[in-house]
Parts: structure tokens; sequence; C-alpha cells
């Protein structure tokens, strides 16, 4: 089994196809990042529609179970989540209400300070909200896991000790291997050591540098130093991959509603606005086949290779899924 706990773009028939060939077996889902509680019904609406469409592919799964179930049909199981706790629309309430839909992940904040907390791209971190607080507990409750791929470091830490649930970052590198503000301090990593939380190491070559995104064994090697880091149960894959994604796409990522100036997001002034993507993976998700092969020649053994590529993220999830 292989899970990816973070891609987002456009998805499409052509796109799961490839999840199939490359032997994903589930991917979590970039179903919005501002998108308000009505926009994300919408979306939730599409995917349901998009998933239907193409059931000899891909099916929803929100346990495990499921998970597991859907893999073994010989399709890809589709995970819903949100890089933003916009959808919620400061609602308490609408937790709930969105996991009945089906949602299982939702990061706490995407590249702003919110009314949770704040962002790794905020000059000043304010830590965990009193809002954050109940919506930590609240998402403990209903059963939707907390991510904080793009969370500032202090808010990121008082999630990890506010959640009576193991939490996750899907979608980030160490900071120690590869120095970004996206990327996770090593007190975080440890913290989810303690916690037996995961951090999903991701692909994307602005957060994870050219030597790393050069072939599939140069990545492993940024997984085993995260390993070395966080432990074997604590890492898994994340890849940050995006389908298709055009300049109003980005514009929509990094600038939202919210600002009239350009934000360069993960990137920085003369670089690319599509950044290249990894060698192994320029014929598409299909080269995700390739990170067992990788693990294998950095020195994994085959258990090892399991908890990397699927059994740290089905334990997690068995932790912290709404079961139904």
């Amino acid at each position: 089994m292989l899970i990816d706990a973070l891609q987002c773009g456009h998805f499409s028939r052509e796109v799961f196809s490839q999840l199939r060939q490359g032997g994903v077996s589930a991917v979590t889902v970039t179903c919005g990042f501002w998108e308000d509680p009505m926009e994300s019904f919408d979306s939730l609406g599409k995917w349901r529609d998009l998933v239907g469409e193409n059931a000899d592919l891909v099916a929803l799964a929100r346990t495990p179970a499921e998970i597991e179930a859907v893999a073994a049909s010989g399709r890809t199981a589709i995970v819903l989540g949100f890089q933003n706790t916009d959808l919620f629309g400061n609602r308490i309430r609408l937790v709930e209400m969105f996991a009945e839909l089906g949602v299982r992940v939702v990061q706490l904040t995407y590249n702003n300070q919110n009314s949770v907390g704040g962002s790794c791209y905020e000059a000043e971190d304010s830590g965990l909200a009193r809002f954050g607080r109940e919506l930590v507990r609240e998402m403990n409750s209903a059963g939707i896991l907390i991510d904080c791929s793009h969370v500032g470091e202090r808010t990121t830490l008082d999630a990890i000790r506010h959640s009576q649930k193991p939490i996750a970052v899907t979608h980030g590198n160490a900071r120690s291997v590869f120095d970004h503000s996206r990327n996770k301090s090593d007190d975080i990593l440890h913290a989810l050591r303690e916690s037996k939380g995961v951090i999903g190491c991701a692909v994307y070559r602005n957060i994870t540098g050219d030597y790393f995104c050069a072939s599939a064994r140069n990545w492993a090697e940024m997984v085993a130093k995260t390993v070395e880091i966080a432990g074997i149960d604590s890492v898994g894959i994340g890849t940050d991959y995006g389908h298709d994604n055009g300049p109003a796409d980005y514009a929509w990522m990094r600038m939202g509603r919210w600002t009239r100036h350009v934000d360069y997001g993960a990137s920085a002034p003369g670089k690319p606005l599509k950044t290249p993507r990894a060698e192994w993976l320029a014929e598409g998700v299909s080269g995700l086949g390739k990170i067992a092969g990788g693990l294998k020649e950095v020195g994994f053994h085959d258990d090892e290779i399991a908890k990397l590529t699927h059994g740290n993220w089905l334990r997690l999830y068995g932790e912290t899924f709404r079961q139904g």
C-alpha cells in the first residue's frame, strides 16, 4: 500500500489513472483553501460527483477500514480534506456537520493568521487562540484529523499539547534538513514523536530543494534524515503534489481575497510561478511507485518501508478519524 496524505489541484480521470499506475492506495485531496462554508459545501458536492463518475478507479473513504477495502478492490481511496478552517465559518457546530459529510482532515491555518492561531508566514506567531482551543477540542470529538502543515511554530506546539489525539503535518519537511519557513523545527518533530503524530514528507521543490528532488533515492535520503529526528513511527508521505495548477490557481492559493498585492507563498521573487516538478515525478504521480525502491536503496527494511508508505498513516487515521 501507498498513502499520500496531501495532494491538490485539478483532479480528473487522467489523474486518477495515474494514481492507479503509481500504486497509490489512498490520497487526501484538497477541497478548499479560503472557501467559506457555502463554497465548501459546493466543493464537497463536486467531489462526490467526480468520484461517482469515476467509480471504477476511485471511491470515497472515511475510515482506515474503508481505505483498505477500496485499495483491495483495485481502486484509490479519496480522503476529503481542507487546507484551512475557513470552511467552518467560525461556527463551532459546523465541525460535526462537515465530519458527517465525510471531511476527515483540516488544517488549522493556511498562509495567514486567522481566528484559530498563527501561520508559518506571520512575523509573530500568536499561538493557539481561545477559539482555536475550542476548535481543536471539537475536531477531536468530531473525528477530524488536525493538520498543522502551514501553521506557525508556537501554534503547532500549542495544538500538539492541547489536542487529546495525535495531530499531523500532512505535507512538510524537517527545517534542519532543508531550511524554509514552511518546514518544521526539530522541536515540533520531537513533539510529534512523543505524541505519536506523523509528518508527511513533501516533494514540492520550494520546500524540498533541488538535491532531494533529483531522484527517488535522493528524496528517500531526506526521509531517512527525517526519521532520525522524528522516529520511524512518525514519518510518512505527503507529497503536496499539485495537478494542473495555473496562474489563477496560484493567485487563489497565495492571495485569496485578503490582498490586492502579489504574494509568493513558498516561492520568492524571480522564481518561476510554477515550480518545476521533482525529476523523478516528471511523468506525474504514476512515479510515486518508485518510493518503495528508493527507501530500500537508502537502507530501510521491509517492515520500516511499510510504516513509511502506509502503516503510520493508517494507525493515525484509526486514532483520529470519525469511525462511520
